[in-house]
């Protein structure tokens, strides 16, 4: 008799582990299915900058920012939503660009911001010194426009016009790329800020006219596609993180 109570205890005991076990079971499933409702389906984009960013000379989906977004859109799946804003025009120095972020009054909840700019300091002839202190400054401002968080932001380097026709290859516009450039590398790289360097692409230009706009100035839509192969493993991890 006392056999037979211990055998139906145990097997109370191995039913009673059992539920609990699927009660566990059904809870975990059940968190997972709340968190999977949790998830962010819709990204903003904020691209800033200039010529570059807006596209000068190229159609409206040829911009990198669009061919960008177009990219992302393919490696998600469907039910994820992109929405992009750029504050770009051609012309526009680093100052321009502080002056119309600010007159935008745009909000601080972007989750991918680039930041392509310095090209016009360069042409007109600006003061290296106005560049040293605008940069950061819109770095900072990118960063708090992507929630205040610095994996939200990519810096891309600016292309250097010497190797198109309009530039003729001079030497002199190539160093003064260079100083750019490597001012805004050694910062990012000194602030754990994503910097994407697409300028050897763009000095492959008399090599490559394919690589050149029609107005033999600007990279064209082939040239920003090449600009976005760089740039969109960056953009993939930085929306997952």
């Amino acid at each position: 008799m006392k056999k037979i109570n211990y055998v139906l205890a145990c097997y109370s005991i191995i039913i009673g582990l059992g539920c609990s076990t699927q009660h566990l079971q059904d809870n975990n499933i059940n968190e997972d299915f709340n968190e999977s409702e949790s998830l962010q389906t819709t990204f903003r984009i904020l691209a800033l900058g200039d010529s570059y960013t807006i596209g000068q000379s190229v159609c409206e989906s040829c911009k990198f920012p669009e061919q960008l977004k177009d990219s992302l859109v393919r490696k998600f799946e469907a039910n994820y939503q992109f929405e992009l804003k750029i504050i770009a025009t051609t012309g526009w120095t680093t100052t321009n660009l502080i002056r119309a972020i600010e007159t935008e009054n745009i909000t601080n909840e972007y989750d991918l911001v680039t930041l392509l700019i310095g090209v016009n300091n360069q042409y007109q002839n600006k003061s290296f010194s106005i560049y040293e202190s605008e940069f950061p400054e819109l770095v900072n401002t990118a960063i708090a426009k992507g929630k205040s968080d610095k994996n939200n932001c990519m810096v891309i380097s600016i292309p250097d016009y010497a190797y198109t026709p309009f530039g003729n290859g001079n030497e002199s516009i190539s160093s003064d790329i260079d100083s750019y450039n490597n001012f805004a590398e050694n910062y990012c790289e000194t602030n754990g800020i994503t910097y994407i360097n697409i300028t050897p692409i763009t000095r492959l230009g008399l090599e490559q006219p394919g690589l050149v706009a029609s107005d033999g100035l600007h990279p064209s839509k082939l040239a920003y596609s090449k600009f976005v192969e760089l740039m969109l493993p960056y953009a993939i991890n930085k929306l997952k993180d």
